[in-house]
């Protein structure tokens, strides 16, 4: 694809400024370590638009860069955990072929917050981290549906520009 590049770059910076957007929105759930994955949306469109090794890259920078910019070295590597275990799954059902983009988005959604949640139990050191694990998974349920929603919506118009070699 011509100017695959330039398309990944312009993934990239959409999902860095979903990430701004969702750190100064006052999104209060009450629970710690529930967001609206805004980003995700970016690396669900590079999953079906361009494939799985640039969807897993695009996480990966992402969790970086969004750490970097919006969060500390421990939001890092919570986000880096999700966002690979995330990425894997996503991956994996994509390519059964039998599930529509919101049920692999949701379910990316889930293993983001089982990432972290891996991550948080090793940090704490407890077992009473497990209590969260229901509210994450319905947290991960309707955030993932949400963006899986949004994509199912706008990739076709993306496709069609892409096809046509439009910027």
């Amino acid at each position: 694809m011509k100017n695959k590049t330039a398309y990944l770059g312009l993934l990239l910076a959409f999902a860095l400024i979903l990430s701004y957007i969702e750190t100064i929105i006052p999104f209060q759930s009450g629970i710690p370590g529930i967001k609206l994955g805004l980003a995700n949306l970016a690396v669900v469109l590079c999953l079906y638009l361009f494939g799985w090794k640039e969807a897993l890259v695009l996480t990966t920078v992402k969790a970086l860069l969004g750490g970097f910019m919006f969060g500390s070295m421990s939001m890092m590597i919570y986000s880096m955990a999700g966002a690979l275990i995330s990425a894997l799954i996503m991956i994996i059902l994509k390519k059964t072929h039998w599930f529509h983009v919101p049920v692999v988005s949701a379910a990316g959604g889930v293993a983001h917050n089982m990432g972290q949640i891996l991550v948080a139990f090793f940090v704490v050191e407890t077992y009473g981290i497990v209590y969260y694990v229901p509210i994450l998974v319905i947290a991960g349920l309707l955030t993932g549906i949400l963006i899986g929603m949004v994509a199912a919506l706008v990739l076709p118009y993306i496709q069609t520009i892409l096809s046509k070699g439009n910027p």
